[in-house]
């Protein structure tokens, strides 16, 4: 076996290519969601100059519409539900959110997310109800007194989160209805709640440039991202033999990463490895998800519900980051025909729903289509990137009373156009989403159709 002999910045002891292969693999499927993450928070957040730059930290930005085939910087968003975003740094002192009054019967979800994309707590119609609020997210060294007027206190693993507002549009008339509300959403920093002159601030941080999409999945300097997240990110006591045998391979919270400093046999091994991630992806993905063998449900959560499963949530950040914990919102994902062939825009589909067979939810369902590789909203004759339960007064009915929804690239005519969701030509997946889903879809009893083939 050769060995090899990092740099002292890198490892003290001696590392063989096989054993830099493999912790590159480990390392690449635990640190994806923390790299992509970060190129979609620093364009939203850092990026002042840039196009998708939405709000400063520890400011609302709201968007008074629903996504389109435009927004391109998040993979397979919804476009139910006008979004608001909030990055908060939580360094220098936690934060108060204020959320108001939202009319009843109108569904609205606070969705927080850390560093790590884990969703460790939700406000909103299922877990507060819809009346007013105010909450505290603290980071986690913060051990100040809880405030009066404070409803509950959320607490972040990681000193920067992302929060994310989802506020239900029922028709284009809405939209100023949302906007009122989105108006409503607002947030302080703990000081300026209490009319107190601020703490000193934390450190200025001079954000590192993200990697594309493309570079994330073959450039070492991945790693080098991903050392500079983890300096937000207290290491888990879970995790600490895992640091610790990163740490082999120059990963570490705030450690500089330079590929060039590492012999030549170690870089390949480490790109080697990091195609080895990508394809335990492929392979995971094909036989699992493809399969309906596990959920898309299982992709997202709490650090406890996902259980050190990292393939799990590489996977979720790849094919639909910042997805909701499934008690908030189910997504039955359509990435293969009822035969196991992958859906694709040269065949035509249908999706049916028996009577009284709807998806079962509190607040609303949707299905979406998303362009393949980029998973991205189809652009469309219609502009219909979707059919949801608030459009079912137009659909038409079956004779039986049931459902048939067409997924197809040629139009159906005016008679069935309103049944009809535009597909490209090319590869696709569609998600159903089931908004704050009632028991039967979380117990089993209810099962989402098969994606059929038309012959």
């Amino acid at each position: 076996m050769t060995v090899f002999f990092l740099p002292a910045a890198f490892a003290a002891e001696t590392l063989s290519a096989q054993q830099a292969r493999a912790i590159a693999k480990e390392a690449t499927i635990y640190g994806f969601p923390l790299v992509d993450n970060y190129r979609i928070q620093y364009s939203y957040f850092a990026d002042e100059h840039g196009p998708n730059f939405k709000a400063p930290w520890n400011s609302i930005a709201n968007t008074a519409r629903v996504y389109t085939p435009e927004d391109k910087t998040i993979q397979s968003p919804n476009s139910d539900t006008p979004y608001s975003f909030l990055g908060a740094d939580l360094r220098t002192e936690p934060l108060v959110l204020s959320v108001p009054p939202v009319d009843k019967g109108r569904y609205y979800a606070v969705q927080f997310i850390d560093l790590y994309t884990f969703n460790f707590a939700y406000a909103g119609s299922r877990t507060t109800g819809n009346g007013a609020g105010k909450f505290l997210l603290a980071g986690p060294e913060w051990k100040g007194t809880v405030p009066k007027g404070i409803k509950s206190v959320i607490r972040s693993d990681t000193d920067f989160a992302f929060v994310f507002y989802r506020t239900q549009l029922f028709n284009p008339g809405d939209i100023d209805n949302v906007k009122r509300i989105q108006a409503g959403y607002k947030v302080e920093t703990l000081s300026q709640y209490l009319g107190k002159p601020a703490p000193t601030p934390a450190p200025v941080v001079k954000f590192i440039q993200p990697l594309t999409p493309q570079d994330e999945r073959s450039s070492l300097q991945f790693f080098n991202v991903l050392n500079f997240v983890l300096q937000f990110c207290p290491t888990d006591p879970s995790e600490k033999a895992l640091m610790e045998r990163f740490a082999k391979i120059g990963v570490g919270a705030g450690k500089p990463f330079d590929a060039n400093a590492l012999a030549p046999e170690i870089q390949k091994a480490m790109q080697d490895g990091m195609a080895d991630a990508w394809s335990a992806y492929a392979e995971f993905k094909k036989n699992d998800l493809d399969t309906g063998k596990i959920s898309s449900a299982s992709l997202f959560g709490t650090r406890a519900t996902l259980q050190g499963n990292y393939l799990a949530r590489m996977a979720g950040a790849v094919v639909g980051i910042y997805a909701n914990t499934k008690t908030e919102a189910f997504y039955p994902v359509y990435f293969v025909d009822s035969h196991g062939e992958a859906l694709n825009g040269s065949n035509r589909y249908t999706l049916h729903f028996p009577p009284g067979k709807l998806p079962p939810v509190n607040a609303f369902w949707s299905l979406t289509l998303y362009e393949l590789p980029a998973s991205l909203l189809y652009a469309n004759e219609l502009n219909r990137y979707l059919i949801n339960s608030p459009m079912l007064p137009g659909i038409k009915r079956d004779a039986d009373g049931g459902i048939t929804l067409y997924i197809q690239h040629e139009s159906l005519g005016p008679a069935l156009e309103s049944n009809w969701l535009p597909a490209p030509q090319g590869p696709f997946l569609t998600a159903l989403r089931l908004y704050w889903p009632a028991p039967p879809a979380l117990d089993g009893q209810w099962k989402a159709p098969a994606m059929e083939r038309v012959q």
